[in-house]
């Protein structure tokens, strides 16, 4: 039996195939595509890019950010790119996850579940399956691994042979993460070397102050004998909208050791505030396996909503398994969020609680420039921090779309961006991420959140 087949098999004996009958949205149209059964055949076939014991050790500490004792980052492009998956560009990112984690750690003397939102987020939802340019009409693009970003019939059509290219990209990005979290990079005693290469701003000289204090406390623990090989490497998940659901399931696998479905495409997988419908095809499939999973929660979200989502995805109510991503808009955020965290503290359910204070606080300006500005981005966090605390409910994570790059995209920060800058260095295919600078300021100022709480 082949090793598709084999998958389809078991597929049908733990209902990984019943999303296949329900309404499903945002998903390409390529099923007819003369190379679709192919692909899916050669996806289903190929090795796991996550090991279901990765996926274990995830949960196992995301159970502590559920307690209250850990601390979730989540961090990563908008939308990746195939050519953005160079060795410069993803050291970059990681270089900038890891400062952040090393100013949360420190600063709120608690440990960071890092996440890097790569390896896979080669996806993305639309608001309109087409889109117009003068009086031509295309489909709209969604993501690498479905279309091209080029307004071009050829490359606006969905062509399933792009799952196995997103794959392989994976695949590659996958190997330097390793790389750099286990094989040294990642040593704290290296802080001030992920300085590196960055243009100095405010923000890089705040960071050089906190590397300067986390060197002399090493320093004392060295004298004292303390033991260093818990600081010489780290672990970094990696994680995405799980949108595609034929990629999705094509990496599902049965774990040997306990008989169990994992989705391998990542350790941690969320679905999306336009797909998160309870009897849709999404939380259906990913109520099936045994990954961590968060779900967005936009605006429009009820207390009801979250505990019907939670007695689905979570019907064990296991500490680490379901994440509730905020994205309200700082606008929003300290009128919308506090019913649905009541409700679910009232049902005595265990969730993750993050923040997400990209997604809705995007705006349009004059020069046609999707942006962001810094000060409502700060305004969300602090908003979610402040909800929080008025119900008692623990904080427990951030989830941004950022870049080690120093590109121009959200408006502000201490280095500022103005509108006329947005052209310099403005670089996304999609939504617009925090550059380095603006990512540092972040984690400081949730660090001081964290410590006065």
């Amino acid at each position: 039996m082949s090793n598709a087949n084999h998958n389809h098999q078991l597929g049908a004996d733990y209902g990984l195939d019943t999303w296949r009958n329900l309404h499903i949205d945002q998903q390409p149209t390529w099923a007819n595509h003369a190379d679709f059964d192919a692909t899916v055949a050669e996806l289903s076939s190929l090795p796991p890019l996550v090991f279901a014991g990765e996926v274990d050790s995830m949960r196992e500490q995301l159970a502590e950010v559920a307690e209250g004792r850990a601390f979730l980052l989540q961090g990563g492009d908008c939308a990746e790119t195939f050519e953005g998956a160079t060795a410069y560009k993803i050291s970059g990112r990681i270089k900038t996850l890891l400062q952040m984690a090393a100013v949360l750690t420190y600063g709120a003397s608690m440990p960071v579940v890092k996440m890097g939102r790569m390896a896979g987020q080669f996806s993305k939802p639309r608001s309109s399956d087409t889109e117009t340019r003068g009086d031509v009409t295309l489909p709209s693009f969604r993501g690498e691994t479905v279309n091209g970003f080029e307004f071009t019939p050829e490359a606006r059509e969905h062509d399933p042979k792009r799952m196995l290219r997103g794959y392989h990209t994976s695949s590659a990005t996958l190997n330097l993460v390793r790389a750099f979290t286990k094989g040294g990079f990642a040593d704290l005693r290296a802080v001030h070397q992920w300085n590196r290469g960055f243009t100095s701003n405010p923000a890089h000289e705040r960071y050089e102050q906190t590397a300067d204090e986390i060197g002399r406390a090493l320093k004392f623990m060295e004298a004292c004998g303390v033991d260093f090989d818990a600081l010489k490497t780290t672990d970094m998940y990696v994680g995405h909208e799980a949108l595609v659901l034929d990629y999705e399931r094509s990496l599902t696998r049965i774990d040997s050791r306990t008989d169990l479905p994992y989705d391998t495409s990542a350790h941690f997988l969320w679905i999306g505030e336009r797909t998160r419908g309870i009897d849709d095809a999404h939380v259906d499939f990913f109520s099936k396996v045994r990954n961590p999973i968060g779900v967005k929660l936009g605006p429009t979200t009820t207390a009801e909503d979250a505990l019907a989502l939670i007695d689905k995805l979570d019907p064990n109510r296991e500490p680490g398994r379901l994440t509730f991503i905020t994205r309200m808009g700082a606008k929003n955020i300290r009128e919308k969020l506090p019913p649905i965290v009541a409700g679910v503290q009232a049902a005595g359910a265990q969730v993750i609680w993050v923040t997400d204070p990209m997604h809705g606080n995007t705006i349009s300006v004059p020069s046609g420039y999707k942006t962001r500005r810094f000060d409502d981005v700060l305004d969300e966090v602090r908003g979610f921090f402040e909800v929080h605390d008025a119900l008692g409910s623990f904080p427990g994570g951030i989830h941004v779309e950022m870049t080690g790059d120093d590109v121009t995209e959200c408006l502000g920060g201490s280095d500022a961006i103005d509108e006329e800058a947005l052209a310099d260095r403005y670089e996304s295919l999609c939504d617009p991420r925090l550059n380095h600078s603006q990512s540092l300021e972040i984690a400081f100022l949730v660090s001081e959140y964290l410590r006065n709480r």
